[in-house]
């Protein structure tokens, strides 16, 4: 799965979780996702384990630990599918 890909599907899972959904519009890699997109710590965990889902991947704690923008979790994405 190519990077587009994975940050549309990203995009379109945080929208569940995101006050704003707005604010994804404009989102890019550097977007982060607690400060820029308001997504409680508590809601993270639900992004990570909605991401486990739709990529048909595990998340470690390690490493959903590392995630904080949507590059960092596309990283982590990407790296779980090449596994």
């Amino acid at each position: 799965m190519d990077e587009k890909k994975i940050f549309t599907e990203l995009v379109n899972i945080l929208k569940l979780y995101t006050k704003n959904p707005e604010l994804l519009e404009k989102a890019t890699k550097e977007t982060h996702i607690l400060n820029d997109l308001k997504v409680n710590s508590a809601r993270l965990v639900d992004v990570v384990i909605k991401c486990e889902d739709v990529f048909g991947i595990s998340i470690d704690d390690d490493d959903a630990d590392k995630i904080r923008t949507i590059g960092d979790a596309i990283d982590v994405i990407k790296l779980k599918l090449a596994a």
